[in-house]
């Protein structure tokens, strides 16, 4: 599962935007016989980073994806991936910032309010059988792209809580760039480069065929007018960040 370029792209895995299709539980050239996995949305989540103006390193994450895996442990280059991130509820700590990045000079989250990985090759790493490189079709933003993910497998095992259900869990790393997407706006503001970071957890026959959230939490009630406003893209000279606080008066030393 991995990625590249806005501000948010939400980056972003993030992660698409192939329309809302729902991710098919069993690929139809899946083989047949492999063990069929759904991922839990509250443990799979997509971290993403890239440049704020060359200060930092943005950080956000998107929750809620949905999908399916289908794999043999013992062939895992057999396996197949499918799963849906919906962008709409990612967050980078602020609630301006989350809108400007679904706006629709940027992520455009009215209009491609998903993204999709489709996996298409899975090769095992040489001389470490838990690690894997996995490739496929990224469709964000209503484009279709190549995309490889640098998998580690970390464990396969019945969940230690009630119900016990037979969990598969993963880390992955990759690369994007957003303007290969058509995300390019705020070019001076917003790194091209997005890292992506993905942990998830798959759970053998459950969630499988389940849609992706469509909201987060925080935004329950909001219609998303404003997200769809394009903010002015900002010039070297100005400030695209919220104005600070005033700084706070110093307390007057008491008496003694």
């Amino acid at each position: 599962m991995s990625l590249n370029r806005p501000c948010a792209i939400v980056l972003a895995a993030l992660a698409a935007l192939p329309g809302a299709a729902l991710a098919d539980p069993a690929p139809a050239d899946a083989p047949a016989g492999l063990a069929s996995y759904g991922f839990d949305p509250v443990h799979t989540r997509v971290m993403f980073a890239l440049s704020h103006a060359g200060f930092s390193q943005a950080i956000g994450t998107v929750s809620g994806a949905a999908g399916s895996l289908r794999f043999d442990p013992a062939d895992w280059r057999s396996a197949r991936l499918d799963v849906q991130v919906p962008l709409t509820r990612l967050d980078l700590g602020d609630d301006k910032w989350n809108k400007a990045a679904l706006a629709r000079n940027l992520l455009d989250g009215k209009r491609w309010p998903t993204a999709r990985f489709v996996s298409a090759q899975v090769e095992p790493a040489a001389g470490d059988p838990q690690r894997f490189k996995v490739c496929g079709t990224l469709s964000l933003h209503g484009v279709d792209g190549p995309l490889c993910l640098d998998v580690k497998f970390n464990a396969l095992k019945r969940h230690p809580l009630p119900p016990f259900h037979r969990t598969a869990g993963f880390s992955a790393t990759g690369t994007l760039s957003r303007a290969a997407f058509g995300i390019d706006a705020w070019k001076s503001v917003i790194g091209d480069e997005v890292e992506l970071r993905i942990e998830a957890e798959a759970v053998r026959d459950k969630y499988v065929g389940d849609s992706p959230k469509s909201a987060a939490p925080a935004a329950a009630g909001d219609d998303g007018a404003d997200a769809q406003a394009d903010p002015p893209a900002p010039s070297d000279s100005a400030r695209p960040d919220p104005a600070p606080p005033a700084p706070a008066q110093p307390r007057p030393e008491p008496s003694r």
